[in-house]
């Protein structure tokens, strides 16, 4: 069964750093919630210094999204290895997301409302 997924904007400003950097500040990022997965926020592209990201050969395959494409972050000290994907022809229900990026948070990258 297919879980519920709903794309809606996210309200306010939110930040994406890595490294010690800020890597985008969006007041036009969307909320992704799928099923009773926590919500993932997706920046425009536009709004993310794509200088400090490399392109990666891993995809992987969701059904209800698609294919993703990901990337690696370059910091001054490391490389955080895919740590950012995007759906480039997402799924007609998920259609919104295209041209945005998502990140993998934790203790190399935080994503947080400001």
């Amino acid at each position: 069964m297919a879980p519920k997924i709903t794309v809606a904007a996210a309200p306010g400003t939110w930040t994406v750093r890595a490294g010690g950097a800020v890597l985008g500040e969006s007041k036009h990022a969307l909320e992704l919630v799928e099923g009773d997965y926590p919500a993932v926020i997706y920046f425009p592209r536009s709004d993310i210094a794509m200088a400090l990201l490399d392109t990666s050969d891993h995809t992987t395959h969701c059904p209800w999204k698609g294919d993703a494409s990901y990337f690696s972050i370059i910091t001054k000290s490391k490389t955080i290895e895919n740590a950012v994907w995007s759906y480039e022809t997402p799924n007609d229900g998920v259609s919104r997301i295209k041209d945005h990026l998502a990140f993998y948070t934790g203790d190399e990258v935080t994503v947080e409302r400001v």
